[in-house]
């Protein structure tokens, strides 16, 4: 072997892969089938886009709630945008997805977000016209096919909890062309003729384009329109159609419906049977009281010896008042004394008593008293009161002292 020949491990020719795929392709997008999907717990996607012939692996970091919003699932078509790369550990290479879109529901996407706006605008969504749903109905109606899944486990939950239900079955398609008018035509019917407590939509789970008929406005406004309670059971836990929205409740599942309607009978036996025990011995308790009471009364000296009684009561009254006059006058003699408390107090503080003594107070033209001399130049006229009458004085100037 030539010395000259350069030996490359098996890193560094990965190495060269990588910068050769990774290096002269431009991003792109890929359409195919989603195979072997798994959502890791670490926030990222692993995949295989596959069609016909051919498979790729691909990962979408950071990806796992965007696939489970949009449903992705093993059997999907998607479109994804991103560029091929190499996994250097195990020389493999894969398309790392930047951003994906289910192949062909974008349009109806875009149709359930306009319609689901416009509808939850005019209120149709609105807690506040929601009608409470009964507890425990004797009659349901139920709008499904009479050849699905739903309206079997539907049944199996109902009855097993409470077998003396009285269930009516509207037939209709769930899916394809026109469905969307029979499941309306349903709710029509209940109200119109079903004598019904409650009515029930629901299908099992499925594509945006398999639910679609509930997503149609003719169902929505049916739904808002009725009368009698609307419960949709519409697919699997994450789905969502504009039927939810409309309905006065919306269960997960078909079973989640009955779940959510019924509740089992030996529970409400039980629950109704502790409310008996529960009265009975509050009935009893009172009962006991009111004859310990009753006894009370029958042994008391009122009863026995009436004329006792009253004589005894009267002697109270005449102690209350005893006590009452003497409480008053004394409250007369204190209010008496702090009164000519007061009057002294007034006597002492009034400022014209001190004039007894031969003072004066000077008062200037306006009326008010006069403390400075230098208020009252001369020719000033001034009021000298006295302890008995008052004097027109003129000032002359200021006094030495």
């Amino acid at each position: 072997m030539p010395e000259e020949d350069h030996i490359f491990s098996v890193s560094e020719l990965n190495g060269i892969m990588r910068e050769i795929v990774e290096g002269s392709l431009r991003p792109m997008w890929v359409g195919g089938e989603v195979g072997n999907l798994t959502l890791h717990r670490s926030g990222h996607a692993y995949m295989t886009l596959k069609d016909a012939t051919s498979q790729i692996k691909a990962v979408y970091f950071g990806g796992a709630n965007e696939c489970a919003k949009l449903k992705v699932a093993e059997g999907s078509r998607i479109e994804a945008y991103g560029k091929l790369s190499v996994y250097m550990p195990r020389g493999e290479y894969q398309f790392a997805i930047r951003s994906l879109r289910p192949l062909g529901l974008g349009e109806l996407q875009r149709q359930f977000e306009l319609l689901k706006q416009r509808l939850a605008a005019e209120g149709l969504f609105d807690e506040a016209r929601k009608k409470p749903v009964p507890f425990l109905p004797a009659r349901i109606g139920l709008v499904t096919s009479p050849d699905g899944a739903a309206l079997h486990d539907f049944l199996k939950i109902s009855l097993s909890r409470f077998p003396a239900l009285d269930i009516k079955i509207y037939p209709s398609p769930v899916q394809g062309r026109g469905a969307e008018r029979y499941l309306a035509a349903g709710v029509n019917f209940f109200n119109r003729y079903g004598k019904v407590d409650v009515i029930v939509l629901t299908r099992g789970g499925g594509s945006l384009e398999d639910l679609w008929p509930f997503n149609e406005e003719i169902v929505a406004r049916a739904i808002a329109a009725s009368r009698i309670p609307v419960v949709s059971a519409v697919g699997h836990e994450i789905d969502f159609t504009i039927a939810d929205f409309a309905a006065d409740l919306r269960a997960p599942t078909p079973s989640g419906a009955a779940e959510m309607l019924i509740p089992e009978k030996e529970a409400l036996e039980e629950t109704l049977a502790s409310f008996r025990s529960r009265i009975l011995g509050a009935v009893s308790l009172s009962y006991e009281r009111a004859k310990s009471r009753l006894d009370g009364l029958i042994a008391s000296e009122a009863l026995r010896k009436p004329s006792y009684f009253v004589m005894e009561k009267s002697q109270e009254i005449d102690l209350l008042l005893k006590d009452m006059a003497a409480a008053l006058e004394s409250a007369l003699s204190d209010a008496d004394a702090r009164l000519r408390l007061m009057r002294g107090q007034l006597k002492t503080l009034n400022p014209y008593s001190i004039l007894n003594r031969g003072y004066a107070m000077l008062f200037d033209p306006e009326g008010c008293p006069l403390t400075d001399a230098s208020g009252a130049p001369p020719g000033t006229p001034l009021t000298a009161r006295l302890a008995r009458g008052a004097l027109r004085v003129r000032s002359e100037g200021v006094a030495e002292e």
